[in-house]
């Protein structure tokens, strides 16, 4: 019997509901509690405000220390064969002697030997023979033009993986009209014998009990493609899928490194493999707004494959086929799939599941439009379509305090917790930092306490020294740039550095008020049932 683990569809239990509301219950609940200590006490808001400030500068070190980390271990990951590894693995005992005895600077080469001698000694058949791996690759598209597909499959097509055993499969949306599909087929005819495999999937528009969303469109296009490995007699323990939204653009190693430890891992039917999402492929066209916002959310996905407790599937990633099957492949009730998905997964498995960190990333766009209005628009946009993940909030709870959970309240109650704080402290952290050092003055104008007076200027010493981490933030931001476009002069690199300036504006207007916008609509029942789609523009 499957298990239920989808949203519910229409009006929520009590409990349910409570949750739902939570996130801003909270959210707003911390900034009222600096004005209700203020209006009490000069001191205690004072040390209310002190712990928040000093608390994120704290966390701000962690991060920008976890961020050169990540960027030092992609870069050694990317320099790997994982092509030659993936042969090693064919004979690994043969490999294994040969190697052995190699000193080697490579990055994770004990660790390597160690998985050819555990194949090498098994003799259960653990091991899938690599040789029979296939990458099943979901492009989705919408409206998107042959400029922004195109490069997307040409970086799949140069892949170090071999083609013959890559099956993609374009899926495109019924309500996407037939300029959608006039796209879909123009590549399947011009890359369709490049691969092994090339699938149109057309997702049906008025599915019931389905939101307007990706979802249901790579959940459609799984199914279709389940069909077809049972037609050439694939076996689906041999098959991992990856979704790649149409701008998407894969390292050449990617999909040889997700094979490589798909095939070592013996959990791997418990596992999602999550690339790093570097949002840089047209950084240099994006307008300043663009390009901080995209900087920023590649840090925090460098800083995301270095902490294992803080991975979760995200935008693009892989997982094997045999499970997607079991659980019905992808959410059809949410705009945050990607999200979502590590939830369900973790409940299908009772807990017995991991995000795998793959340290090859994954190319996306920043947000760019036609105008600047247009842009600035569509960004706010995207991201309170990803603080949506919020919902999730409930989703967790409401499975926590169910008789189907069966995982252990002390591993589960942490990971709440972490979502929990993750989406509070998007949502009030920056108003509190920002401007929180005035609130106690201002409850006590007349007060002699010297620590009231004095704490505008105690926090702004403190945003003066976090502001000096930004440093870091400016020397990595132009490692992470691609090659400049010839377009553009030298000069360009002097508003790469300036853009930063305007970090504190964007702390607020898209990083707390776009947490709040969607909370705050959870919190009053007013449900996203509608993904609205980042609008793609290709500069030339």
């Amino acid at each position: 019997m499957s298990k239920v683990i989808e949203i519910p569809v229409g009006k929520r239990t009590a409990r349910y509901r409570f949750f739902e509301i939570f996130p801003a219950l909270v959210s707003l609940g911390i900034i009222a509690l600096l004005f209700c200590f203020s209006a009490i006490s000069p001191i205690a808001g004072s040390i209310f405000l002190l712990i928040i400030v000093v608390g994120s500068v704290v966390k701000a070190i962690g991060t920008m220390f976890r961020t050169v980390q990540g960027y030092k271990m992609v870069n050694a990951s990317c320099a790997i064969n994982w092509r030659k590894r993936m042969v090693d693995l064919e004979n690994p005992q043969e490999s294994y002697e040969r190697l052995a005895h190699t000193k080697s600077k490579a990055y994770d080469h004990q660790q390597h030997l160690k998985n050819l001698l555990n194949m090498a000694a098994s003799e259960d058949g653990n091991y899938p023979n690599p040789q029979n791996i296939y990458h099943a690759i979901i492009i989705t598209m919408y409206n998107e033009t042959l400029d922004v597909l195109e490069p997307t499959i040409e970086s799949v097509l140069a892949s170090t993986f071999p083609k013959e055993r890559m099956i993609v499969t374009i899926a495109y949306e019924e309500r996407g009209g037939e300029a959608g599909e006039k796209v879909a087929k123009a590549l399947q005819k011009k890359y369709g014998k490049k691969f092994g495999y090339f699938l149109l999937s057309k997702h049906p528009d008025g599915l019931p009990n389905e939101v307007i969303g990706k979802g249901g469109n790579i959940t459609w296009a799984g199914k279709n493609l389940q069909k077809f490995v049972d037609e050439k007699g694939i076996k689906y323990s041999d098959v991992i899928v990856t979704t790649l939204d149409s701008d998407n653009r894969p390292h050449k190693v990617y999909f040889d490194q997700v094979a490589y430890e798909y095939v070592v891992h013996e959990e791997r039917l418990h596992m999602a493999f999550q690339p790093v999402s570097l949002f840089t492929n047209n950084i240099w066209d994006a307008p300043a707004v663009s390009r901080v916002v995209a900087c920023t959310n590649s840090f925090w996905n460098l800083v995301c494959t270095m902490r294992p407790l803080d991975l979760r599937n995200f935008a693009s990633h892989s997982q094997p086929l045999e499970a997607l099957v079991g659980m019905n492949f992808w959410s059809v009730r949410t705009i945050v799939e990607d999200g979502h998905q590590y939830w369900r997964s973790l409940f299908y498995f009772d807990g017995d599941y991991e995000v795998y960190p793959i340290r090859a990333p994954i190319g996306q766009d920043a947000v760019l439009n036609d105008t600047l209005l247009k842009t600035l628009k569509a960004q706010w946009i995207q991201l309170r379509r990803w603080d949506y993940g919020a919902s999730d909030v409930a989703y967790v709870a409401d499975y926590m305090f169910s008789k189907k959970n069966k995982m252990h309240w002390d591993d589960l109650l942490p990971k709440f917790i972490r979502l929990l704080d993750g989406h509070v402290t998007l949502a009030a952290t920056a108003p509190i930092v920002l401007f929180g050092g005035w609130v106690p003055l201002i409850f006590n104008i007349e007060s002699l306490d010297l620590l009231a007076h004095h704490l505008p200027s105690v926090v702004s010493y403190i945003q003066t020294f976090a502001m000096l981490l930004m440093v870091v933030s400016i020397i990595l931001s132009m490692k992470l740039l691609p090659p400049k476009p010839a377009r553009y002069k030298k000069t360009k690199h002097v508003l790469m550095v300036l853009q930063w300036i305007i970090s504190p504006v964007i702390a607020i207007v898209y990083t707390s008020f776009c947490a709040l916008y969607s909370q705050i609509r959870l919190m009053l029942g007013l449900y996203m049932e509608k993904f609205d789609v980042t609008e793609k523009v290709v500069k030339k």
